[in-house]
């Protein structure tokens, strides 16, 4: 039943994101010549830099979609099983604490590293 519904939240995940990514991919080539301009004999060089522009934002969101959604599950699992372990053993509280914390740190340092390599995409590709 778990499965069952792992399946279905990421299928709705999925649908969302692209659906949100279609008005990044919807945008109209706006570097076409009119129609009544005459031709030249020079070719203009291919700008492709609005074609990709799409193909960008779709990489990005998907990238740090799927970071902020892993890390959010893990450190919800973690979260949940420090919980546990600690209403079963009180006495090892601090260890479990400390433990805790560690992890949730290293979860948090991917997520900013999906961030930065993000930015990267944005702004150097």
């Amino acid at each position: 039943m778990k499965k069952v519904r792992f399946l279905v939240i990421l299928t709705v995940i999925a649908i969302l994101m692209t659906l949100l990514a279609v008005p990044a991919l919807a945008a109209a080539d706006t570097t076409a010549a009119p129609a009544d301009t005459a031709q030249t004999t020079e070719a203009a060089p291919a700008d492709n830099g609005g074609s990709t522009a799409g193909t960008k934002a779709l990489a990005v969101g998907m990238a740090i979609g799927l970071a902020a959604a892993g890390g959010a599950i893990g450190m919800g699992m973690v979260g949940g099983k420090a919980a546990d372990g600690i209403s079963r053993q009180p006495e090892m509280e601090s260890k479990i604490r400390t433990s805790l914390m560690l992890t949730m740190v290293f979860i948090e340092t991917a997520i900013i590293y999906a961030l930065l390599v993000v930015i990267l995409v944005i702004f150097v590709l």
